[in-house]
């Protein structure tokens, strides 16, 4: 739409189910991705001007291809890929001759990048060992110094036009995000706000800590761990084994209230990253393809025994806790394993993958492509191994006790699944604590809820995690 005259001019009509990833300053170009798997998606650009569609992605070479925006001066295109190599590292595309260059590579995923408004400074953003790492270069290439912040963590930055400011938004562990300005010039940093509670000392809060464990084959298994203050040798606390969302997710080190909430509680929390995750290369990322449940799960008991190897932790007391794809390798747990963890939290988990996958609507097409690529096809010879990892079908197995966490609006567990695992644990005369949420979907969204459904965990835990066993007669 011209500013002035205001009438619509259709400049390109997406028939084709693309994400329309950045727009080139003068107008000339769109960048255009198309997902196909979860590792695997293609990057197009379109000439506004001849009206010509290019990929840009190598179809002989799938892999994964992200959209880092086009330069100021509109000569060159930038993305991320991880073809032909085990990290994602950025390149920079010639728009005019076709010719491409790697811009910039380490041993970490480069997350993404983009230029100042007139290409004075470009940014980069690297996911280096669950944690952010910014690097802000000028237009020769050379890094530019910019504050460290004591025991802050530089989460992002955004430059202002005049490429005079810059706006970081900084966090740790123990404190949320806050925001800072920067002069490049006077190199004088002013603090704007303080997110913090003004009720909580962050010195009672726990710092995160990146570990290493190995699991039952020998590979490494990256965790975030948090360690409560109080946990000594003479004062053993009971901990939990944390997994993230996904399939395909990360544990990254920042600030989380409901994890600090636990560890303050007195419950050490390792948030383990399972073979599967991203941001260790895609060798890694792809090591539990159609392999859920299984290898990914004894990452997880192998997680339990790392916190048993620890002399300030209760052996006999170690829990398992996880949201979505989490609360299905609880529940998988809780079924497949079930003399390993003596509690297990589900919240929002999927528990019967052959519903899951079938009721996939059809506006989330590439998503349902990619879990299938992922975790099988649920109409094709797929479905007995589906089947054999859906923890629904093996509930006369659960021995402790369960807390499920289910929104009634879910769209992609849907509650039946939650009401059915319940239903089915229950006749094992098993401790189970049901909350529904009516008004939420797949996770919380109202602070409300929120405090509910987590306050109701910590109770649950400390009731059946945290109190000792009873003495037998």
């Amino acid at each position: 739409m011209e500013v002035g005259t205001w009438t619509s001019t259709l400049v390109y009509e997406n028939k084709d189910g693309y994400s329309t990833d950045a727009i080139s300053r003068y107008g000339d170009w769109v960048a255009l991705g198309k997902s196909i798997t979860t590792s695997e998606n293609q990057l197009f650009l379109y000439d506004l001007k001849t009206k010509q569609l290019k990929e840009i992605s190598d179809p002989a070479q799938p892999g994964n291809y992200g959209t880092s925006g086009f330069s100021a001066d509109g000569k060159t295109f930038f993305y991320t890929t991880d073809v032909g190599k085990e990290f994602a590292y950025l390149v920079q595309y010639d728009l005019a001759s076709g010719e491409r260059k790697t811009a910039f590579e380490t041993n970490w995923d480069v997350m993404y990048a983009y230029q100042s408004e007139n290409g004075k400074y470009q940014v980069i953003g690297i996911n280096e060992d669950g944690k952010n790492k910014l690097i802000i270069r000028d237009a020769q290439g050379k890094e530019v110094a910019f504050p460290a912040i004591p025991d802050g963590d530089v989460a992002a930055v955004n430059i202002s036009p005049s490429e005079k400011m810059m706006r970081l938004s900084v966090g740790t562990s123990k404190s949320p995000n806050d925001l800072y300005v920067y002069t490049f010039e006077t190199k004088e940093l002013k603090r704007l706000t303080n997110n913090a509670s003004p009720e909580i000392n962050p010195e009672d809060l726990a710092t995160a800590s990146v570990v290493r464990y190995k699991s039952f084959d020998g590979l490494d298994i990256p965790a975030i761990y948090y360690k409560p203050l109080n946990a000594s040798a003479t004062n053993k606390v009971p901990a939990l084994v944390w997994v993230h969302g996904g399939p395909g997710g990360q544990s990254r080190v920042g600030y989380s209230s409901f994890i600090q909430y636990l560890v303050n509680h007195g419950y050490a929390v390792l948030m383990v990253n399972n073979r599967g995750s991203s941001g260790y290369g895609k060798s890694f990322y792809k090591m539990d393809d159609q392999n859920h449940g299984e290898k990914d799960l004894q990452d997880c008991v192998y997680g339990k025994k790392h916190l048993q190897s620890l002399d300030y932790i209760d052996k006999d007391r170690i829990g398992i806790i996880g949201g979505s794809y989490g609360g299905y390798m609880t529940m998988a747990a809780m079924t497949f394993t079930p003399d390993e963890f003596k509690t297990g939290v589900n919240i929002f988990g999927v528990t019967n993958w052959l519903r899951t996958l079938n009721s996939i609507p059809p506006y989330w097409e590439s998503f349902r492509k990619a879990l299938y690529a992922e975790m099988g096809d649920p109409t094709t010879a797929d479905s007995v191994r589906l089947h054999r990892i859906s923890p629904l079908f093996h509930a006369k197995n659960v021995k402790n006790p369960i807390m499920v966490l289910q929104g009634a609006n879910d769209p992609r567990v849907l509650q039946i699944e939650s009401d059915e695992i319940v239903e089915a644990v229950k006749k094992n005369n098993v401790p189970v604590e049901y909350l529904v949420f009516p008004d939420e979907g797949h996770g919380f969204v109202k602070k409300e809820n929120e405090m509910k459904g987590y306050s109701g965990v910590l109770s649950f835990l400390d009731k059946y995690l945290k109190a000792p066993a009873p003495v037998k007669q």
